[in-house]
């Protein structure tokens, strides 16, 4: 489990249109927001991320990159891309599935085409949702065991506003007992 305030795990990754990316060295003012999602198969990640892709700049006005993250090929993240319809919104591919385990990401098995025609790999992981300061500790963290229900980023932009102004720290970093 990820523990906020701690060092969050290694993310290295080739991107579409960005180069390689290195969460170590991201350089964003007040950090990356990594949103993992299912894959290409996954038409509810494609409507996720359109609403990533149209928040991106105002993360950026705040001093914070964005990141979508998948296990796809390259070939299936550019279709993914291409879906979404940007090229802000910075698209990692090829995350292996040891890299999202230790994440904390829960990983399926593929049952088959979902309900846009298209095959599920055999193993994928699972939406979840970071925001990672530039020291690489967690500050906020969300994962799920289904592809739906997931937070919204509209909140989480005007979150940024409070944390910013109050310098709130993160929260659910205490690990001792109860």
């Amino acid at each position: 489990m990820l523990i906020p305030r701690q060092k969050v795990p290694a993310l290295k990754l080739d991107t579409l249109d960005h180069g390689k990316f290195d969460l170590a060295e991201d350089g964003a003012e007040r950090g990356t927001v990594i949103c993992f999602y299912r894959g290409l198969h996954c038409p509810i990640c494609a409507n996720y991320l359109s609403e990533l892709a149209k928040r991106t700049s105002e993360f950026a006005e705040r001093g914070v990159k964005t990141i979508a993250v998948s296990s796809d090929t390259e070939e299936r993240t550019r279709a993914m891309q291409a879906k979404v319809g940007s090229d802000t919104l910075r698209f990692g591919h090829g995350l292996t599935l040891a890299n999202a385990k230790e994440w904390g990401l829960y990983i399926s098995a593929g049952i088959g085409k979902t309900s846009i025609g298209i095959e599920e790999p055999a193993l994928f992981s699972e939406p979840g949702l970071f925001m990672v300061r530039p020291d690489g500790t967690l500050y906020y963290g969300s994962v799920q065991t289904m592809p739906f229900v997931r937070p919204h980023f509209s909140e989480l932009v005007a979150a940024l506003d409070i944390v910013i102004e109050r310098n709130y720290p993160a929260r659910g970093e205490y690990t001792g007992a109860v």
